[in-house]
């Protein structure tokens, strides 16, 4: 008998094995995982199918070295979706199934699924005010977790909120505070469903939660266009306890790693179920167990990041995608999978109800659900007592500018605090400054890998280059003329940040990017922080532009609007308009009502002018027209081949021939714009090039590529580069 199987390598083919001796092949269940003698290494490989032929001479086969699981891991209809991934976005069959799998599996480690310990309360710990900890800070916080809602945690859990919670919990439990609890793993768990009762709806919440609720057992579509603070959360738990009452298990996929603590503590607060977590913050360990623990049906919910999409599912139920429009869920390297696209695909696979929701959907959902293959379902009001900030465009055109600050804004911000309410500014750029120039000979510090200028971080006193990484200390005078007079041009939240404590001496600022929140529980500690009204004036990047409520904002200010409003990529306008409506929901979302100030030197912009006025629909309507008169996305579907190589001579020399080849392969109706350099033409030392396949028809570009990708991959020139196919993609760079 001989084994077909695929092997996650970047070749796009199967291979054949003779079956072991010792196996009973008539037991073997497709997609089980083996290992495989391969070149002079082993391979973990994934069994498609079991066969009597080969193209290759039976005598030149190797066998299987051992088979590794007993049952496969996926179903047949994970198997099946993670062919049609591999064929939709061209992609190795066994580089796409290795995806589906958390690291150590795909190292051919056991898939026993060990029972953890699990802690709860006991009566003691439940009635004792924890403030009585307070010199012990961190029982204190361990305390206040298990008091506020969370009924059991498992090792696993504890390891993701601190990986240093021993000694508290050893402490907790010698106070008689905490005890070890028995732990509920089987699909019984499930059926003891909420910790605490469902919050009361609004009609239009109420009509969104219906409509899904009656469409639970088949595969339908959804679309949640809920404006900022409208309760898009509470009617995903609702929708989500009348599939948790059919025993049947939910996933949900966030874009970002930063929204699944406070998304995760919502869930456990609402529900009494077993809850997995998975993002690329986890260790190897932490992400296994969660995997296996929804494959084996002993968890009920995910909560994950895009990788977490082709978690195997006992039973499955219902995914949600939250934020369906954000770029986060489309990965830019390797396999260039869309989790959204893949996700509908999926649900359609398992005969369940997807659904996608967002304060500003993606073009493409908003033209599906225009030919009705998505379902509209709006949420037009903020939940509760809260009311639609106003939004005000701040010319600020000849006017003085302290650090990105003007004089009005400023005013603005004295007044918020003087009532005790916070204030956001949002500034996409982290950093103290994006460029340093002399002053003298008009030098710019330059990155020598890429075509980008050095960012300058002057906490560290270092100069570095946001794209590759590389980093050197700051200079103190220019390295051309020896000119001292070496100036910091443009702005970043460091720069901004300084000029806040000078300006707010007496005020609390916290700076949120990526470089205060690197520490694990950093970012945790900060949202506790300023929830607690600890704090004052809160900067930051994107990190803050979706998903967080803090109610004592009221006043939200986009420092440097502009610097969106012009790019060579017809997806900016979608990106900018998104970004706008996302920041200013964090204004105004309790009783208090809000204020959103937009900086700018384009007043009279439409972008702006539409936003402001009519809102994002008319916005998305306008861009829709326009792209439909241009022939892009939605109205026409693109594949984007991206090479690179380390000699600027490669890619031209890759391209001539891939023109010579595609003058033999029939193109139909497809277009073949390019070969031209990328935008940023050389990146982390490689010389970059891209070329764009578009077509008005799916299934024929699908074609094109389906016969280009064999050929292409025969070139010789394509051994001396490297090269990337990029279906659907949602930047040009």
């Amino acid at each position: 008998m001989i084994f077909k199987v695929a092997i996650p390598v970047p070749i796009y083919r199967v291979f054949d094995y003779l079956a072991p001796a010792d196996i009973a092949v008539e037991s073997l269940e497709l997609g089980v995982r083996l290992e495989v003698p391969f070149g002079n290494a082993k391979k973990i490989a994934y069994l498609l199918e079991i066969t009597q032929q080969s193209t290759v001479d039976i005598t030149k086969l190797k066998s299987v070295i051992r088979v590794l699981d007993q049952q496969s891991l996926l179903s047949t209809k994970d198997l099946r979706l993670l062919q049609w991934a591999s064929d939709y976005y061209h992609h190795p069959i066994g580089e796409v199934i290795s995806t589906a799998f958390p690291t150590a599996l795909r190292q051919g480690k056991s898939a026993d699924l060990k029972v953890e310990k699990q802690y709860c309360l006991t009566e003691l710990g439940k009635s004792i005010d924890s403030a009585v900890l307070k010199r012990s800070l961190k029982q204190k916080e361990l305390l206040d977790k298990f008091q506020n809602g969370v009924a059991k945690l498992s090792e696993t859990e504890l390891t993701a909120w601190n990986p240093h919670w021993q000694p508290a919990l050893k402490a907790l439990i010698t106070k008689q505070l905490l005890t070890q609890s028995d732990v509920n793993t089987s699909a019984d768990a499930i059926k003891q469903i909420l910790r605490n009762p469902a919050l009361t709806c609004n009609p239009q919440q109420q009509a969104a939660i219906d409509n899904v609720c009656n469409n639970l057992n088949h595969f339908k579509a959804f679309l949640l266009e809920g404006v900022t603070g409208s309760g898009k959360t509470e009617v995903y738990l609702q929708i989500i306890q009348a599939v948790l009452e059919q025993g049947l298990q939910v996933l949900v996929l966030v874009p970002e790693i930063t929204l699944t603590p406070q998304l995760e503590e919502r869930f456990r607060h609402r529900f009494a179920v077993n809850i997995a977590i998975s993002h690329s913050k986890l260790t190897d360990k932490q992400r296994q167990i969660a995997w296996l623990q929804m494959q084996t049906g002993k968890c009920a919910i995910m909560l994950g990041t895009r990788s977490a999409l082709f978690t195997p599912l006992k039973r499955p139920g219902l995914i949600i995608l939250d934020e369906e429009h954000d770029g986060s869920f489309k990965q830019q390297e390797g396999f260039r999978f869309s989790a959204r696209d893949v996700a509908l695909v999926r649900a359609k696979l398992l005969a369940i109800p997807v659904l996608l929701g967002s304060a500003t959907p993606s073009l493409e959902s908003l033209h599906n659900a225009q030919r009705q293959r998505y379902e509209l379902l709006h949420l037009p009001e903020r939940a509760g007592n809260s009311i639609e900030p106003v939004l005000q465009l701040l010319d600020i055109r000849n006017k003085t500018i302290q650090e990105g600050l003007s004089e009005a804004l400023i005013a603005e911000m004295h007044k918020t605090l003087a009532k005790n309410e916070q204030v956001l500014l949002f500034l996409n750029r982290r950093g103290f400054a994006p460029t340093l120039i002399c002053h003298g000979c008009g030098w710019v510090a330059r990155c020598l890998n890429c075509d980008a200028n050095l960012v300058i971080h002057f906490d560290e006193q270092r100069l570095r280059c946001h794209h590759c990484e590389q980093e050197q200390l700051l200079l103190k005078q220019c390295p051309d003329c020896q000119c001292k007079q070496l100036t910091p041009l443009g702005l970043g939240t460091e720069r901004v940040e300084r000029v806040l404590a000078d300006l707010f001496k007496d005020k609390v600022t916290v700076r949120l990017d990526r470089d205060t929140t690197q520490r694990k529980g950093v970012l945790e500690d900060y949202l506790q922080q300023i929830n607690a009204g600890a704090v004052d004036i809160i900067l930051g990047t994107q990190m803050l532009a979706k998903g967080h409520h803090f109610p004592n904002v009221t006043l939200v200010a986009i420092l440097d609007v502009d610097s969106g409003l012009f790019s060579i990529d017809f997806h900016a306008s979608e990106k900018l308009a998104q970004m706008i409506v996302q920041v200013s929901g964090r204004a105004g979302r309790a009783e208090k009502p809000g204020t959103v100030i937009m900086q700018t030197r384009q007043p009279d912009h439409p972008l702006l002018t539409t936003l402001i006025t009519e809102g994002y629909n008319s916005f998305a309507k306008t861009v829709l027209n326009e792209r439909k008169a241009a022939s892009l996305p939605p109205y026409s579907y693109q594949a984007l081949l991206r090479v690179q190589a380390l000699e600027p001579e490669a890619p031209k020399l890759f391209f001539q021939a891939l023109k010579e080849l595609l003058q033999k392969i029939k193109s139909g109706h497809t277009l073949v714009l390019g070969p031209v350099a990328a935008p940023m033409a050389k990146r982390a030392g490689q010389y970059r090039y891209q070329m764009l396949f578009q077509n008005t028809r799916r299934d024929e570009l699908q074609a094109f590529l389906k016969t280009l990708m064999p050929a292409l991959t025969q070139l010789k020139q394509a051994k001396k580069i490297r090269w990337s196919l990029d279906v659907d993609p949602v930047d040009l760079y």
